[in-house]
């Protein structure tokens, strides 16, 4: 059976698996640092690459080999690349496709440490950026420069829940010789294919929906193209930012529940949505599954689903946010998002915080912002949490 040309369910259940000598199941943990070989010619061809034995972990094992298999086959990529998280997928990617002097255009209000080390740390080493709003497809085209190399776009965006025409993007990128670089975090392989929209990589900060346990700390990057995945392994293998073996069995594991848990959650998240947006103390909400969502046919078009993202603001401005925050009891107030628990936070001065107010008010992370990750709890619990926390505001 081709597990490339399977649906999207069996693959998350049979691509990239192992079948070793003992016939295990489920992909096994190899915890080993270092690999032995059967003879000194062998290790030889091996660091000379004409054998793909394994050598050492941050180079290369099995089990986090099964998972890049898995992840890989799900973006419809060429190869993927396990790491140690999201800012190391991040981080990766920037070292990799930038040098001194050569330009990022950017989503303005993509994931806070994600803008904020190119502005803070980079920077020093000559890297330049430029942050919009990447929803304006004329922006971006003004945006570019002789000397821009990437455009990075995270859609829907962390966390104004914008949306960003991937495909219209990918024409732009190619257009100027750029690599279009996506951040799917926030929808996961089941919702969202860059690389079928065009895209040169897709990462996912793994930590989120693809565990979805809120247990391990976790990045993926993904290519279309053999090249630009040499290129980035290379990279990582240098930096020293792999996976640990039990992280990747600890995400193998909660992958194989993707689709199920992501169908309860977004389930859940259009009945809270709507329940949100009539509220009397609700002065705004942007979730892709309710039309008063500014690019809500683009969503329908791109997107498999809504998601279970939903952010919000109330009409008694930061305040009132925080009352709420402080007064509901199921949702934990925590950052991180896409696990099977309910979590609130408060993106401006918790995961934004280090971007500037100026920068945060031009991407729309306002005072009054909050980040709502619906869990796979009982709706009308949820929902009477929130009924119950807004009464205090």
């Amino acid at each position: 059976m081709n597990i490339k040309k399977s649906g999207f369910n069996t693959k998350l259940i049979h691509a990239g698996n192992i079948h070793d000598q003992f016939g295990s199941a489920i992909v096994p943990i190899y915890q080993t640092s270092t690999f032995s070989f059967e003879s000194s010619e062998e290790g030889a061809k091996c660091f000379a690459g004409e054998s793909d034995g394994y050598i050492y972990t941050r180079i290369g094992n099995p089990t986090i080999n099964a998972l890049e298999r898995q992840i890989a086959a799900l973006e419809n990529g060429f190869g993927a690349i396990a790491v140690s998280s999201g800012m190391a997928a991040a981080t990766t990617i920037y070292l990799s496709l930038l040098s001194t002097g050569d330009h990022i255009v950017s989503t303005d209000a993509i994931y806070g440490p994600a803008r904020g080390v190119m502005e803070k740390q980079f920077i020093r080493f000559g890297f330049q950026s430029t942050y919009i709003n990447t929803t304006n497809i004329e922006t971006i085209e003004k945006a570019i420069r002789r000397n821009t190399k990437v455009i990075y776009i995270e859609t829907p965006a962390n966390p104004t829940m914008e949306i960003t025409d991937l495909k219209a993007v990918a024409e732009i990128a190619s257009k100027h010789g750029c690599l279009l670089v996506v951040d799917n975090t926030f929808c996961s392989p089941y919702l969202q294919n860059p690389l079928d929209l065009g895209a040169d990589i897709v990462f996912h900060s793994m930590t989120k929906f693809i565990n979805g346990h809120a247990d391990v700390v976790a990045g993926i990057i993904i290519t279309k193209d053999k090249t630009v995945y040499s290129q980035l392994r290379t990279m990582m293998i240098h930096l020293g930012c792999n996976m640990d073996p039990h992280q990747a069995f600890l995400v193998l594991r909660g992958l194989k529940t993707l689709s199920v848990r992501i169908d309860r959650a977004q389930e859940n998240a259009l009945k809270i949505a709507e329940f949100l947006e009539k509220h009397p103390k609700v002065a705004w909400l942007k979730y892709p599954g309710l039309k008063s969502h500014p690019q809500y046919k683009l969503g329908k078009q791109q997107m498999k689903g809504n998601g279970s993202m939903i952010s919000f603001g109330l009409k008694t401005g930061f305040e009132g946010a925080k009352k709420l925050m402080n007064n509901v009891h199921l949702a934990l107030l925590a950052v991180s998002l896409g696990g099977i628990e309910t979590l609130i936070q408060h993106p401006a001065s918790m995961t934004h915080a280090k971007v500037s107010k100026d920068d945060k008010q031009k991407a729309g992370i306002t005072d009054d912002l909050i980040r709502f990750s619906v869990g796979i709890e009982d709706a009308k619990d949820i929902i009477e949490d929130l009924k119950q926390g807004l009464e205090k505001v």
